[in-house]
């Protein structure tokens, strides 16, 4: 809701609808989304060498069981340690987003 406010606000200047306030939780789930800290091309190689995670495929696998297709994938510092966070397309052609837990490749969020 707060995006689509956002949006609206961006596109069409409504006074009364940029002047009301975000909910608390919106603003935290922000917060949080924007504290999620992506790993680089070069830490991805090292933390894949160390045995610390799980191939990036098994990933991919856990996510496919819920007959998605994966478009795009990142391996990202959650706040229970690394995860793959997936960009997802189901098949009735909503994208959306799955999270992998990396270091035992189950599917914890999404899908």
């Amino acid at each position: 809701m707060f995006l689509r406010t956002l949006i609206l606000c961006a596109v069409v200047p409504v006074a009364a609808m940029c002047a009301s306030p975000a909910p608390a939780a919106e603003l935290v789930t922000l917060a949080q989304n924007k504290a999620t800290q992506c790993l680089t091309p070069a830490q991805r190689r090292s933390v894949s060498a160390s045995g610390k995670v799980v191939p990036l495929s098994k990933a991919i696998r856990a996510a496919r069981a819920r007959k998605v297709d994966v478009v795009d994938a990142r391996l990202c510092k959650g706040p229970k340690g690394l995860v793959y966070l997936l960009t997802v397309l189901a098949q009735d052609g909503k994208v959306t987003r799955a999270t992998v837990d990396a270091a035992s490749g189950l599917l914890t969020d999404g899908g």
